[in-house]
């Protein structure tokens, strides 16, 4: 069976079965959109059930070749960097639809842009061809830009205009790398990722630095990094808190990885430009988190955390050693997770209390056990405590960079500390002092909203007591990434 193609299109067939379900039978739509994407996530599980981690090939390969004499091919592939990406993908898609739940107003579109959206960042994923992953890359703006425009905000329509325009000019210095490479003579090799990976090593080195510089701009939008993050926090706070489930845990991921590929194809050009990438991540990691630290926006504050915390993903793809690149595909499966859990817990209190700002809270643990609990595991793993994921994976990145750059890594340092202090600040005004009258009712967390946020948490928990499995899931893909930069630098 070819199950990368049946995981990709089931969320494509659910889309095309909620269009023939009247708009009226909103329950209906509702479970249609729930089976599919529970379809999709049982799939990706059964492929990770599936995977030889000790493999370091591409698995589960999918050929047929659409354009011969350019060598484009309906090419799909996975392996230890995509696979993680699979299964985060399809599990936030299935909680950010649960998350949904109380949303009455155009119920159908809605669930039909999710899915698209999912069909779209599992494609990314997936492609083994530069022009597919392109088409896929594009496809996850149209129902995002609906998602944000329609459903979002008082500021939607600037959120959703701001995010197209950002992404859209970083798409065009992608493509303008990717022709620029196919300029060279292009070897048939199965697939035009594996031919253009080829004939990149055909151009000089300066040409190979605008090439990657123009990844660098095309996938530092999404990732976002310094100074190309300013749709971020917009785009953020005015969507819809389930949207900002995928956009935070997923959309940044696939910048990660499209860089993260680039680097390995340009190995010389990323090699020449690598002070430059350490800047940037030790930068962004800092500017980051001092943003994050004084807003009063709770969703502002995630999102602007997650500038921070993705300069960790950026710094560990700069080291370009063993080290740093099992840090960045760590964290990158981390921020996931926790950036998920943030934004899916600060939406169900919104929904409560129709209020973000910070300010407006206190002692909420005598009212919401259940949600002060699990709130407080996110925000401890987003400031790297030990026992989470996200320690873990900070902790290869600063080894790695370590090995790298030594006494630099003191501005890591000190980007950890900032996020202490927002983390703290945080949790010490949600959860203390006299619980304020307008909170008194507040209704904890449902079973639903409880399975789902502690999902979440769990992993966060439990990859952090545990990371070993993670660890290995991507290691012999690393050592095959590294093999072909050891191999391309000589």
């Amino acid at each position: 069976m070819a199950i990368l193609s049946t995981l990709l299109w089931t969320p494509a067939a659910g889309a095309l079965v909620l269009v023939l379900i009247p708009a009226q039978r909103a329950q209906a739509v509702r479970l249609a959109a729930n089976l599919f994407a529970a379809a999709a996530l049982v799939l990706a599980c059964i492929l990770l059930a599936r995977y030889d981690a000790a493999d370091p090939a591409l698995q589960f390969n999918e050929f047929y070749p659409l354009n011969p004499k350019l060598g484009s091919a309906y090419a799909l592939g996975i392996d230890g960097l995509s696979l993680p990406m699979l299964v985060l993908a399809a599990l936030l898609t299935s909680i950010s639809l649960i998350a949904s739940f109380n949303l009455a107003d155009g119920v159908k579109g809605y669930h039909i842009c999710i899915l698209l959206l999912e069909f779209g960042m599992l494609g990314v994923f997936m492609a083994q061809d530069w022009a597919l992953f392109y088409i896929f890359w594009e496809v996850t703006l149209i129902p995002l830009f609906f998602l944000i425009d329609r459903w979002g905000g008082k500021r939607r329509h600037a959120a959703s205009l701001n995010f197209v325009l950002y992404t859209m000019g970083g798409s065009v210095f992608m493509l303008l790398s990717l022709l620029a490479i196919s300029q060279y003579d292009l070897q048939n090799q199965g697939s035009l990722m594996a031919s253009m990976g080829q004939a990149a090593q055909n151009m000089p080195a300066v040409e190979q630095v605008l090439v990657l510089l123009g990844f660098l701009i095309g996938f530092g939008v999404k990732m976002p990094i310094f100074p190309l993050h300013g749709w971020l926090p917009l785009a953020h706070v005015e969507a819809p808190s389930a949207v900002s489930i995928l956009l935070s845990g997923i959309l940044l991921k696939m910048g990660a990885y499209g860089l993260l590929r680039s680097v390995v194809m340009l190995p010389v050009a990323a090699q020449m430009i690598q002070p430059l990438l350490m800047f940037l991540a030790l930068f962004g990691m800092v500017y980051g988190g001092l943003l994050a630290w004084r807003q009063p926006d709770m969703k502002a504050m995630v999102a602007y955390s997650s500038l921070s915390h993705m300069g960790v993903v950026l710094l560990g793809i700069a080291t370009l050693n063993r080290t740093g690149f099992i840090g960045a595909i760590l964290q990158m499966s981390a921020h996931g997770l926790i950036a998920g859990a943030l934004f899916l817990l600060v939406g169900l209190l919104y929904e409560r209390t129709h209020t973000r700002n910070i300010q407006d809270y206190s002692s909420l643990v005598q009212v919401m056990p259940r949600f002060a609990g699990l709130a407080t595991l996110a925000l401890l793993a987003a400031m790297g405590l030990p026992g989470s994921i996200g320690f873990v994976a900070e902790l290869h990145t600063v080894i790695g960079g370590f090995q790298q750059w030594g006494g630099w890594m003191a501005f890591f340092s000190l980007s950890i500390l900032i996020s202490a202090a927002y983390a703290m600040r945080t949790i010490g005004l949600l959860f203390t002092g006299p619980v304020k009258p307008q909170m008194r009712d507040v209704a904890d967390l449902t079973p639903p909203e409880l399975a789902a946020s502690a999902v979440l948490v769990g992993g966060i928990v439990v990859f952090g007591l545990l990371p070993a499995p993670l660890i290995e899931l991507s290691a012999a893909s690393v050592g095959r990434m590294l093999a072909v930069i050891g191999e391309r630098l000589l």
